[in-house]
């Protein structure tokens, strides 16, 4: 179901689906992501539940973190966010042949300092590149809990925090989800 034809990028795409954990094909080789703590976890949780709610009401499919999305960029070919909604083609048993509309990315221990920084920055970029429309970066420890990151503005986050309503316009249309909750 890829639209990905280079033999290499298919043979790194073969090696994804035997390699074992969460990872993503970056810079021609696959990146293993390290398991998260409790409080990033819970509220990678939290999202996935409200989008699995959203999606049995309104369609598309709320994926956790272990689903992967096929990419066609020059630097990255897939994506595995914590928590995202998708309205692309079905694909079975194999990783889903476009990004997804909307993705959440939940900060662990070792996402903070600037290199950290740095490289979400650069993720982000290809996430809009790939066609995603609306990043999440959530970060508990902070008071600006979610960063709502849109491709025509990259640099200028909508920012919520506890005890706000956090959306995902136009990704996820009419779906909100409480601040709060990412800390159930």
């Amino acid at each position: 179901m890829s639209t990905i034809s280079d033999p290499l990028t298919e043979k790194l795409i073969a090696d994804l689906y035997r390699t074992e954990g969460k990872a993503e094909i970056v810079d021609g080789r696959i990146v293993l992501i390290s398991p998260t703590g409790e409080l990033p976890g819970t509220a990678a949780g939290e999202i996935l539940f409200s989008l699995y709610a959203y999606a049995k009401r309104y369609g598309g499919r709320a994926c956790n973190g272990s689903v992967a999305f096929l990419a066609d960029l020059p630097n990255r070919k897939s994506f595995c966010p914590d928590a995202s909604y998708y309205t692309g083609p079905r694909a079975g048993m194999k990783f889903l042949p476009i990004p997804p509309d909307f993705a959440a990315e939940v900060r662990s221990d070792d996402d903070y300092g600037p290199g950290a920084e740095r490289e979400m920055a650069k993720k982000r970029t290809d996430y809009f590149a790939a066609g995603t429309k609306v990043v999440w970066n959530v970060d508990v420890l902070s008071e600006d809990v979610v960063r709502v990151y849109r491709p025509g503005v990259p640099e200028q986050p909508a920012i919520y925090r506890r005890g706000e309503m956090a959306e995902a316009e136009p990704a996820v249309p009419g779906w909100t989800m409480p601040v709060d909750e990412l800390f159930e």
